[in-house]
């Protein structure tokens, strides 16, 4: 062992006449493991947040929605679009899809809004979505068993237990297309449409769960007035980070008035927030371990400032006035390395019960989970302990200065 390392080791031991600066010493590398602590759990849980509800937006929604500008906002040649997606060699799985809206009733006095979803009624191959994953009853193939109704729709949970409508009930939907003119009403008459449920799903993702129907594509061309024509083609890409690099290159193939909307873009507001959430929330946790490398200034001033005779004493036996800062360099550094150490294991600990056990629960209707989850990236980690180190040992290098510049005749005679 170096002698300026035996030294600090001596010095960081509680004496008698010390205790006060060893219980700031303590206090100090609490400070710092409180503060690494609290980062790795924040971080840890708002990186959760975004890749949960990544993961469940991608559940129901595709990678990527090939589109069109313009008042009809639907695709014709939908098979020639189809075929040009399914040839990149970043495309997945392609499928058209139809997206509209309505009201729907259970059989009682009252009808609610919902989005209808025509997709590929696909159970095997390869799908743009992960739809099929969720289900909780029945499946994509839409079989109904009644004779006298328009076709099978799959509902999400939330929306069958408010409905009372499972496997097997019939549901009446009021479509927005189809409307006729009826002179002796002076109004127009709504189409009606009776639909068996032959599914459910449970995405964890309140707006899906509570306001989708998933029906076959092509029932929903009818439903939607929209003949042999879709609102679009979506697409599943080989890396979802990627989607929209991916998009633009599809958009630039299919030309106008193509366009290629990604899952980023249409939550860019929900990710945008919560990237700047857990900026500032870094940022605001990163005081606390500023706070703590003060504590580590403070300490290691009133050490200078308890053994400046020893420090004298050492000069005059020998020690240059850059072991002397090394002496208090190391002693600082222990602290900060301690403190980062304790703070490590206690923030993976925390973050890991949080995320296992579901510790912390949520109202899904206002956060789209029903629970905070914990996503703990190597990344993170290593970045909040290298900063934590810095930080202590930027902390140590006025004292340990300080100290070495004391001269040994002062520092002996120093009352």
């Amino acid at each position: 062992m170096r002698v300026e390392w035996w030294v600090a080791s001596r010095y960081l031991r509680s004496r008698r006449t010390s205790r006060f600066v060893s219980l700031v010493t303590f206090i100090a590398t609490g400070g710092v493991a409180v503060g690494v602590m609290a980062l790795i759990v924040v971080i840890g849980v708002m990186s959760g947040l975004q890749k949960d509800l990544r993961e469940k937006i991608l559940i129901a929604n595709p990678d990527l929605r090939i589109l069109t500008y313009g008042e009809g906002l639907r695709v014709d040649d939908w098979r020639r679009v189809l075929a040009t997606v399914q040839g990149s060699a970043d495309v997945v799985a392609a499928a058209p899809f139809v997206l509209s809206q309505g009201l729907v009733s259970g059989g009682h006095d009252y009808a609610e809004g919902v989005a209808i979803v025509g997709i590929e009624p696909d159970t095997g191959r390869a799908a743009a979505t992960s739809l099929v994953r969720a289900f909780t009853a029945g499946d994509l193939r839409f079989a109904t068993r009644a004779s006298d109704v328009d076709g099978g729709v799959v509902l999400g949970r939330r929306l069958a237990d408010r409905l009372n409508a499972y496997p097997g009930a019939i549901v009446t939907i009021i479509s927005p297309a189809g409307s006729r003119f009826n002179a002796a009403v002076g109004g127009f008459i709504p189409r009606y449409w009776k639909f068996e449920v032959t599914g459910l799903f449970d995405t964890g993702m309140y707006e899906y769960d509570n306001t989708y129907v998933v029906m076959p594509r092509a029932v929903a061309q009818r439903y939607a007035g929209l003949d042999s024509s879709v609102t679009g083609i979506e697409v599943r890409v080989r890396d979802p980070w990627r989607a929209d690099v991916t998009g633009r290159a599809l958009e630039a193939r299919l030309g106008f008035p193509y366009r290629a909307l990604d899952w980023k873009a249409q939550n860019a507001q929900l990710f945008s927030a919560l990237k700047l959430e857990k900026l500032a929330m870094a940022v605001i946790l990163l005081l606390i371990v500023l706070v703590a490398a003060f504590n580590i200034v403070s300490t290691l001033s009133m050490a200078v400032h308890d053994r400046t005779k020893e420090i004298g004493i050492l000069r005059a036996m020998g020690m240059s006035a850059g072991q002397i800062r090394r002496v208090f360099l190391a002693q600082g550094v222990t602290v900060g390395v301690v403190g980062t150490a304790l703070g490590t294991v206690a923030g993976v600990a925390v973050a890991l019960a949080v995320e296992h056990y579901r510790l912390v629960s949520l109202n899904p209707t206002i956060y789209f989970i029903d629970h905070v989850p914990v996503d703990l990236a190597a990344g993170d980690v290593v970045s909040i302990v290298v900063a934590s180190l810095l930080i202590a040992t930027l902390a140590t290098v006025y004292p340990a200065t300080q100290a070495a510049r004391l001269e040994p005749v002062d520092a002996i005679r120093y009352e």
